[in-house]
């Protein structure tokens, strides 16, 4: 893809110091609110950001107003498209605003993360990249241009907040990140790392499914010994390092609870497959039939929660109009199968180390489940969390759960409980996509994660 083709548009205002390097290009809307542009992360490897101002912000002196980035699953789903329209940001699939945005408690940065996703595009698809860690580095590299000439962002702190294999770029990029704040090349405040229903430790997942799927009626007997088998056969596959073999396995897995279950939704046993609007992530993205499902998927009709339209069309035509600075020859999501396919080695790697350094560093980690997830299930996210070696383990197994109430009603909502810089929120009557299920308890919960100055009314 030639340079020529990419309009410039720079902007003057917000983050008008931002783009003086070689390898940024960027745009405004009208009011100043909204700011997106391109960030060259490695020559020909261009990722997409899109960044909104809260009308909600409050200037306390005593407390900063937080910035969310907000990471997608996967891999290869669009934070800019499906965490911004269908799930927290301010407007839904059919532009029309959302009650429950999370702008009413934080700034929002949502990235295309890896390149290859959504409207981020390589030159060159041996760039992609192969592993969470260098996901991590082309992240840091964004965070750097776009937070080290703004010193307005630079006061506030940062919070990555993860859905899904998100959660395995969120552990990676806050090291990563923490690693260039100590050697000064980045100028930021990391306020914490949140995992929402996230893909850290893919063995205990997958061991999790059948004896779930048992205890909801989802699979007899029979389903519950093929799903362990293989299983143990992932497990194993993990052990001996052949994380592609334990991928081909994962896909195979999910073929077999599907014929077992009736095609029991990923994201919500309660529902068949395909009922779920929100249904993209890690499942719909492996290979072969799965991957198809996921290429079909963007290209659907099948309408978001808000009652608003198909996602692939509104980001190739009236969002890609408004944004302007996308090639012509760029789809969303044109590029998005082949991210799966070059991160299939890293997929089954765990992560739960990189959780651990972080809270050994002092990082606040949120953890959120929803209750009714089967691909990245509660029951797995507890085995995961009793690996961790963190010194404050033990004292923050054996303590009790807080009941969550929500919006005045007396209904219990979930459970959560936190000791130092640990906190882990149950959330009840959610699938895989908890702000779209829960978005009150979500809200409510974003609100203690970040800390934000309670604001009364919209700011100009």
């Amino acid at each position: 893809m030639e340079k020529s083709h990419v309009v410039f548009l720079v902007s003057l205002l917000f983050f008008a110091p931002f783009f003086h390097g070689r390898s940024a290009m960027a745009a405004t809307s009208q009011d100043g609110s909204e700011h997106w542009g391109y960030v060259e992360v490695r020559p020909k490897a261009h990722m997409f950001w899109w960044y909104y101002r809260s009308p909600y912000r409050v200037e306390d002196p005593n407390q900063s107003w937080p910035i969310i980035l907000w990471l997608q699953g996967g891999p290869g789903a669009s934070g800019v498209g499906i965490g911004n329209f269908e799930e927290v940001g301010p407007l839904d699939t059919g532009l029309k605003p959302r009650n429950s945005t999370w702008l009413t408690k934080a700034d929002l940065l949502f990235v295309d993360n890896p390149v290859g996703t959504g409207y981020s595009f390589v030159e060159d698809t041996k760039l992609l990249v192969k592993t969470d860690v260098e996901a991590a580095i082309d992240l840091t590299t964004l965070l750097i241009e776009v937070f080290n000439r703004n010193q307005t962002l630079q006061k506030s702190p940062l919070f990555i907040v993860a859905e899904s294999y998100g959660g395995k770029f969120a552990v990676t990029l806050g090291l990563s990140a923490l690693e260039a704040i100590e050697a000064g090349k980045l100028k930021l405040k990391l306020g914490g790392v949140a995992l929402g229903d996230s893909w850290i430790s893919p063995e205990d997942f997958v061991f999790s499914w059948g004896p779930l799927l048992k205890d909801v009626s989802r699979l007899d007997t029979n389903g519950l010994h093929k799903s362990n088998s293989l299983a143990l056969q992932i497990k194993k596959q993990i052990d001996n390092g052949q994380f592609e073999d334990a991928t081909d396995s994962w896909s195979e897995l999910e073929s077999v609870i599907s014929a077992s279950s009736n095609s029991v939704d990923f994201y919500n046993f309660l529902l068949d497959s395909g009922m779920d609007p929100v249904s993209l992530t890690a499942a719909e993205l492996s290979r072969g039939i799965a991957l198809r499902r996921y290429a079909r998927y963007l290209d659907s009709l099948r309408p978001s929660p808000g009652g608003g339209g198909d996602l692939g069309s509104l980001m190739n035509g009236p969002i890609k109009k408004k944004l302007k600075i996308i090639p012509d020859d760029v789809q969303w999501g044109g590029q998005s199968d082949l991210v799966f396919s070059s991160l299939a080695g890293d997929f089954m790697r765990p992560r739960i180390g990189e959780v651990d350094k972080l809270l050994n560093k002092g990082v606040n980690v949120t953890i959120y489940n929803g209750q009714l997830d089967v691909i990245c299930a509660t029951k797995g996210t507890e085995a995961w969390l009793d690996k961790l070696k963190w010194e404050g383990l033990e004292t923050f197994l054996g303590m009790d759960r807080t009941p969550i109430f929500c919006g005045g009603d007396k209904v219990t909502k979930g459970f959560t409980k936190s000791y130092k810089n640990l906190h882990f929120y149950w959330i009840l009557g959610a699938g895989h996509f908890v702000p779209v299920d829960q978005p009150c308890v979500a809200l409510s919960m974003v609100a203690a994660i970040t800390q934000s100055p309670i604001g009364s009314k919209k700011t100009k």
